[in-house]
């Protein structure tokens, strides 16, 4: 790994100096829907801190993930490629016999911490990881991937309080060492996050820091709650059969820790003098899940659905002193957009992967617009069922297989909507814009062989397991 990054200095220039280049801190939340924060639309209660970096700050209306599950959209981020690329299109899931189990993200892709790390930044993650189980290999590792710090986890979710994971393991980590350690994990992950800052806030070189909260995923615990996973049973809250005001309990009591530590974070930037030279981008990993009501009710689907309500998330971007307070931008924005901005700040300029994400620092800095580009969404469910979306200007491609074998693509229903016209997709043009739908989807199959092409080789997969029965 030394040699790598040695190596890969030669690649990366710093055009700016230590004290020009800034701070940067990726705040992303989990399965919080577009109307998550009170900033965003939230109905049932008030998300102050979040909302005070949306006035300092300038709102992002019209960003997205780039896969509707959790670790596609992780990939995308840490990459600034299609995830699809790194061979990764799907969940990672827990269960040892799944296809997808043994997926993570391997040496030869190419992570912004690593690119940071290149120019002289420290790095660290907090929170969740979820690009590989480490019993599967040690290369899945954040540390193997330039985070000189990691406190946090790798399953796809753990116990709030037990830290039992989705793979019914102990699953708490600080570096490479499982590590028992009480406390609610919000609440932890905000004591490390702070730590960080403290600790590197006055140091003569910039920091990256990637905070990856839990928070609002299943377990739905609030601080205060019982354990309900152990390493051999997992007693789930019954939230079809729980009242519309045990569900806003659960929301809110979920979403305030996140909150507050946002509140400290901002406050102990200022207390370091460091505020006006960090810059902080918070969003989430993609829509709501069926638990817990932060969709945007005019938004429609949900996690794991390639209409507008999987993929449309809350974000926010802050930089006291150089982004407009109260400012806001409707510019198309996507997460594998993150990682080339976040080196463009840094002043790298190349690196060794051609990225599919742009910089869009100019939107928050200076108010401008992106040359226009089609954006493009492949979801693979745990069930193996594909569906996939394709946007280009105002035009949304959808294509669903229904009855298909899983993994395959096999019987494509394609539908078209105008998002100008229909935010809320509801009316299919399809039949009547035959022509444009045709060519789309051409356009999203070339893109499809474009990103699969030279994919990284992973583990497993559905159409591997047919071979192999």
């Amino acid at each position: 790994m030394f040699f790598r990054l040695f190596a890969l200095s030669f690649l990366i220039s710093l055009s700016l100096s230590a004290a020009e280049r800034p701070n940067l801190i990726v705040i992303m939340v989990d399965d919080m829907g577009y109307a998550g924060v009170s900033c965003f639309g939230n109905p049932y209660f008030k998300t102050p801190e979040i909302d005070r970096l949306a006035a300092e700050g300038m709102r992002l209306t019209d960003f997205h993930s780039s896969g509707t599950v959790c670790s596609p959209t992780r990939t995308g981020l840490l990459t600034g490629r299609y995830q699809q690329r790194a061979g990764i299109e799907a969940v990672i899931h827990p269960v040892a016999d799944h296809p997808e189990h043994r997926k993570g993200l391997a040496l030869s892709e190419f992570t912004f911490a690593e690119a940071l790390k290149s120019v002289d930044y420290t790095t660290g993650l907090v929170g969740k990881w979820h690009q590989g189980y480490p019993q599967n290999s040690d290369d899945f590792h954040p540390q193997r991937h330039g985070f000189d710090e990691f406190v946090g986890y790798h399953s796809g979710n753990i116990d709030f309080i037990s830290h039992v994971g989705d793979h019914y393991e102990h699953d708490w980590w600080h570096g490479e060492k499982e590590t028992p350690e009480e406390g609610y994990s919000t609440h932890l992950i905000n004591q490390y996050a702070d730590d960080f800052v403290r600790r590197h806030g006055k140091q003569d070189k910039p920091f990256c820091l990637y905070i990856a909260h839990e928070a609002i995923h299943n377990p739905l615990q609030v601080p205060g709650d019982p354990v309900r996973r152990t390493t051999e049973n997992w007693e789930r809250w019954d939230w079809k059969n729980a009242s519309e005001e045990e569900h806003i309990a659960k929301y809110k009591g979920m979403v305030m820790p996140i909150d507050e530590g946002v509140g400290q974070l901002r406050k102990t930037l200022q207390e370091l003098g460091i505020d006006k030279n960090t810059f902080i981008l918070f969003f989430s990993d993609n829509g709501p899940s069926r638990d817990l009501p932060s969709g945007d009710p005019n938004l429609r689907g949900h996690k794991g659905d390639v209409y507008e309500g999987g993929h449309k998330v809350p974000a926010i971007a802050w930089w006291p002193g150089k982004i407009e307070a109260g400012s806001e931008s409707d510019e198309p924005l996507i997460s594998i957009d993150v990682m080339p901005t976040l080196i463009s700040l840094a002043g790298a300029t190349e690196t060794p992967h051609k990225l599919d994400g742009v910089d869009f620092s100019h939107v928050f800095l200076n108010g401008d617009t992106l040359e226009p580009r089609p954006l493009y969404w492949a979801s693979l469910s745990n069930g193996g069922s594909r569906s996939e979306a394709m946007r280009k200007g105002p035009w949304k491609l959808v294509v669903k297989h229904p009855k298909a074998k899983p993994g395959t693509f096999e019987n494509p229903r394609i539908e078209l909507y105008n998002l100008k016209d229909d935010p809320s997709e509801k009316t299919d043009l399809a039949e009547i814009q035959s022509d444009r739908a045709t060519s789309m989807k051409a356009d999203f199959d070339a893109w499809w062989t474009d990103v699969t092409a030279q994919a990284t080789k992973q583990p497993g997969g559905w159409l591997e397991q047919d071979k192999s029965q």
